[in-house]
């Protein structure tokens, strides 16, 4: 990286919005500014109809080291931590509720809020010289943010553990307790979660939203409330063109033309 290079790279091709944080030097750690970015790129990601899927990646040997630890303790007043942890929360939260699926692309290390930032996604694919890691407790800092988005991607008990040990985690191991979906050679990293972005760019714009939106309300309701709720969800789909267009065309076996409505 040369002074001046932007914190974060985006790349818009045929539906795949790749943003790449570009802090190598520095591990690709979430400063105020990287999470700014990213802030301001998703919500244009949102607004926008070209945009299929996201890849989020990163450049360099890890994919990010969480905070930026000499920024946070620049300025370790009230104020500041405040404004630091609701920006952070703000981001993790704006990748669940954007409209488009999200998929991390990990290589190398990803720990504290860097293994937050793939929990939080909706799918993930690791090299597999990838490893996640929440090792706040070993600088007395517990990773209680990271805590959210990792408990709702692995099981309880491997939660407790990353969070109480900080001990890093092989890419084998989180596909085992579903962090990641699939664990691929680092050399196939990139063109394997391409193919996974264009096979979901395919589907129906309509219906991806309006199914991760579903899928991450449902997960809080009590069980005949969720079916009651994604009964509509499913009654409204079925109104739509794109979903008469995906029958016929599955009847007639041709492809189908997707409109996004």
């Amino acid at each position: 990286m040369t002074p001046g290079d932007p914190i974060l790279l985006s790349r818009l091709q045929d539906g795949l919005l790749t943003l790449t944080l570009n802090r190598p030097d520095a591990r690709n750690a979430l400063s105020r500014a990287l999470m700014s970015a990213l802030e301001d790129a998703l919500e244009q990601a949102a607004a926008s109809s070209e945009v299929r899927v996201v890849v989020l990646a990163a450049n360099g040997p890890a994919f990010c080291a969480g905070h930026d630890l000499r920024e946070m303790r620049a300025d370790p007043s009230l104020a500041s931590c405040e404004a630091l942890f609701t920006q952070c929360s703000r981001l993790m939260t704006r990748l669940v509720r954007l409209p488009q699926p999200v998929i991390a692309r990990v290589q190398g290390m990803a720990t504290a809020a860097g293994c937050q930032l793939v929990a939080s996604c909706d799918l993930a694919l690791a090299g597999d010289s990838a490893r996640f890691a929440t090792p706040g407790v070993a600088i007395g800092l517990f990773c209680s943010t990271p805590m959210v988005a990792l408990s709702r991607a692995v099981g309880r008990k491997k939660a407790l553990e990353m969070l109480f040990t900080g001990h890093p985690v092989s890419a084998a191991e989180a596909l085992t307790h579903g962090l990641v979906n699939a664990v691929v050679p680092d050399a196939t990293l990139e063109a394997e979660t391409q193919a996974l972005a264009r096979e979901i760019a395919a589907k129906s714009p309509l219906t991806l939203r309006l199914g991760k939106a579903a899928f991450y309300r449902q997960l809080e309701m009590p069980l005949d409330d969720a079916y009651a709720y994604a009964s509509a969800i499913m009654t409204r789909n079925m109104m739509a063109e794109d979903a008469r267009e995906g029958i016929d065309a599955f009847l007639e076996k041709r492809p189908a033309v997707w409109r996004g409505v």
